[in-house]
């Protein structure tokens, strides 16, 4: 039995690629074929956990891994660091390499000079395969860990913390909002000059509050465990938006599934 499976996947490969190559079976109708059977394999999930999800599963995880390692490939490592280092050694000369009676190398008149160390450093992750000079490549991983943990430091203090002061420096009441308060125009309207009087002072109190909560120097008890308490019930909401988002954003992914696999595939809708 073991057998007889991955032989019946060859046959039924060959004949699709021979059916291909005839032009019986144009190539978009075949990608539109195994798109919806991977697709079909990753909801038999459902049903329980099968050997056809698992197969999806690791194509899918292959398919992600070579792309992009090719991606990284043609657009990181040719363009930022081999293709400088190959035309700057093409502009190296050797009056520049070596000075007349003297041997001192000139490596300062190379313009990709600095190239080499990143490129140095990439050569060094590939000792990992070997069991004696595994160490070496630790000097690579320390490299990347401290660079990526720098940059993204800078960017989580710029993203993150100076744009959160600067939303939260906002006046107690918003501009016009008294104004079209008192103008009124009909029920709907005046809820909505409401929300708009009272938004920026929730924004305010709900930022105090959970600040509160996180202050950890003084026990929360009395008019301090209330702010934090309500601090608690800030976060709990701003969560709960989190996830309601997450799960919309995948809602609408299998709707899009749903949606190739009743138009594109089956054609039952248009």
């Amino acid at each position: 039995m073991r057998v007889v499976k991955p032989v019946v996947v060859l046959v039924v490969l060959v004949a699709l690629a021979s059916a291909v190559a005839s032009r019986r079976l144009s190539p978009g109708t075949l990608g539109i074929w195994v798109a919806a059977l991977l697709t079909l394999s990753i909801f038999s999930f459902l049903y329980k956990d099968n050997r056809i999800y698992k197969l999806a599963e690791h194509l899918f995880i292959g398919v992600s891994a070579g792309y992009s390692v090719s991606l990284e490939y043609w657009n990181v490592f040719r363009p930022n660091l081999w293709n400088p280092l190959v035309q700057g050694l093409h502009q190296v000369k050797l009056s520049h390499l070596f000075s007349v009676g003297t041997l001192s190398v000139g490596l300062p008149h190379f313009p990709g000079m600095l190239l080499f160390f990143p490129f140095a450093l990439g050569i060094l992750l590939f000792t990992r395969f070997s069991t004696r000079l595994t160490w070496l490549s630790r000097w690579s991983i320390a490299a990347m860990v401290g660079s990526y943990a720098g940059l993204a430091m800078i960017g989580a203090l710029q993203g993150d913390l100076v744009a959160q002061i600067r939303a939260n420096m906002i006046p107690l009441i918003a501009p016009g909002s008294i104004a079209a308060l008192r103008a009124g125009g009909g029920t709907d309207a005046t809820v909505f000059a409401l929300l708009g009087v009272l938004s920026n002072p929730l924004i305010i109190f709900g930022l105090i509050s959970t600040l509160v909560y996180f202050f950890f120097s003084r026990e929360h008890k009395g008019s301090l465990g209330v702010v934090s308490r309500v601090g608690v019930w800030f976060l709990m909401v701003s969560f709960g938006a989190s996830f309601g988002y997450t799960v919309m954003s995948r809602v609408s992914l299998l709707i899009g599934r749903l949606h190739f696999l009743l138009s594109d595939w089956l054609r039952v809708i248009h």
